[in-house]
């Protein structure tokens, strides 16, 4: 299993950010880069503690899809999303959002992953996706981050 964390500092309070957070329409604009689409389940709006979205989006030059439930919800300093089904053996990412004291949001995204194929999987994991995906929710967060201007 893989695991890393990401940082990310907010001009707009915990409240707004975790909203924005769990918006599925300003998750998919966040990585137009990978041309990634809520295809089912909560497609629009904002999800809440149960909801399911699966997401469409292009990665390697591969079409995955990743079904993700919310797992945890403690508006507005917390959410876990949990892969259902999708390219992972395991995808477990907790948001954490706190008062950064001066009127903006700490957000601190943690997540645990591991690829499926054993042996083969931990090698991807540690050679190819250890990079990729803090990249990802780096992209995902400046684009968040900038919605507030």
């Amino acid at each position: 299993m893989a695991n890393f964390e990401v940082v990310t500092v907010v001009a707009a309070p915990p409240d707004q950010v975790f909203a924005v957070c769990l918006d599925a329409q300003a998750h998919t604009r966040s990585m137009a880069s990978s041309s990634e689409r809520a295809v089912d389940g909560k497609t629009s709006g904002e999800l809440s503690l149960g909801d399911t979205v699966t997401f469409q989006a292009r990665h390697f030059g591969l079409t995955w899809r990743l079904k993700a439930r919310i797992t945890a919800y403690d508006r507005p300093r917390r959410f876990v999303d949990e892969q259902e089904s999708g390219p992972f053996k395991r995808w477990h990412h907790a948001h954490h959002f706190e008062p950064d004291g001066a009127g903006g949001t700490v957000m601190r995204d943690v997540i645990d992953f591991a690829s499926p194929l054993g042996p083969v999987g931990r090698i991807v994991d540690r050679i190819l996706l250890s990079r990729y995906m803090p990249h990802l929710i780096r992209v995902r967060n400046a684009y968040l981050a900038g919605t507030f201007g």
